[in-house]
C-alpha cells in the first residue's frame, strides 16, 4: 500500500496555533514600563500550549528568543539600567514597585520559559543570568493552567508568571487583558479533549461534581471577552 502522507494544519502567523483555534481576537496590546525578555527553550516553542508566546503578543515591550545559549546577552544587559531575572532561588526577592527607578530608567525582566529542568538548562548554559539579581513569586491563587499537571502546587504557567509580576512592578497597570488568550486556549482544549476526559484526568475528586460533562455547542467559537 502507498504511503498515507500526512497534511499539516495551516496555522496562524502570530499566536502559531491551528488557524481554526487561533486565539489573536482575544489578544489586547498593553502598555508598560518594564520590558520584558523570554529565553524560550526550544523544546517549549513547539508545544502547542506555548504560554511564552501569547505573553509577547499581548505586551507592548516584549520580546521572545528561542534556544539554549544567547550570546546577544551580554548586549541586551549593556544596554538596561537595572535587569532583574524571574526566577526562584535563596536570594530571591518579591517584586516591588518601580517607584524608586527615575522615569526614563531601563527596566529589564528576563524570564526563562520552559519546565524547570529546561529553564535550569538555559541558566546552566548563560553565565550571565546568575549575576543577576532574582524575582519569585509570593504564594497567590492557584494557576489557570487546568490542562497541564506540576508536582508544584504554586506552579503557575509563564504568561501567569509574568502577569503577576508585571502586576507587582507596575501596580497602576492592569495586566488582566494579557491573560485573556490564555483563558480561551485552555477553554478550546477542555473542549476538545471532551468533559469525561478532562474530569478523569485533570480535576481533582472532590470538586468533579462543579465541572459538567457535556461541553456547550458554542465552546470553540465564543466572542472574544471584555
Amino acid at each position: 500500500m502507498p504511503e498515507r502522507k500526512t497534511v499539516a494544519r495551516l496555522r496562524c502567523k502570530q499566536c502559531l496555533r491551528p488557524e481554526s483555534y487561533c486565539v489573536c481576537s482575544y489578544v489586547t496590546m498593553v502598555a508598560h514600563r518594564t520590558r520584558v525578555l523570554i529565553l524560550q527553550h526550544p523544546e517549549e516553542h513547539r508545544h502547542p500550549l506555548n504560554t511564552g508566546r501569547l505573553a509577547v503578543l499581548g505586551l507592548q515591550r516584549a520580546d521572545l528568543l528561542v534556544g539554549e545559549h544567547f550570546p546577544q546577552l551580554a548586549s541586551i544587559l549593556a544596554a538596561s539600567s537595572s535587569a532583574f531575572l524571574l526566577f526562584p532561588g535563596d536570594s530571591a526577592q518579591t517584586p516591588q514597585p518601580l517607584d524608586c527607578y527615575p522615569p526614563g530608567e531601563s527596566v529589564l525582566l528576563i524570564v526563562p520559559d520552559g519546565t524547570w529542568r529546561k529553564a535550569r538548562k538555559i541558566l546552566y548554559a548563560n553565565p550571565l543570568l546568575s549575576t543577576l539579581p532574582r524575582l519569585s513569586l509570593p504564594a497567590g491563587d492557584p494557576s489557570r493552567y487546568r490542562v497541564r499537571k506540576t508536582r508544584e502546587p504554586a506552579a503557575v504557567s509563564t504568561i501567569e508568571a509574568i502577569a503577576r509580576t508585571l502586576a507587582a512592578l507596575e501596580p497602576a497597570q492592569d495586566f488582566s487583558p494579557i491573560l485573556r488568550p490564555f483563558d480561551a486556549l485552555i477553554d478550546q482544549q477542555i473542549a476538545a479533549m471532551g468533559g469525561d476526559v478532562y474530569q478523569r484526568n485533570h480535576v481533582e475528586p472532590d470538586t468533579r461534581a462543579d465541572i459538567p460533562t457535556e461541553n456547550p455547542p458554542n465552546a470553540l467559537a465564543k466572542s472574544p471577552r471584555a
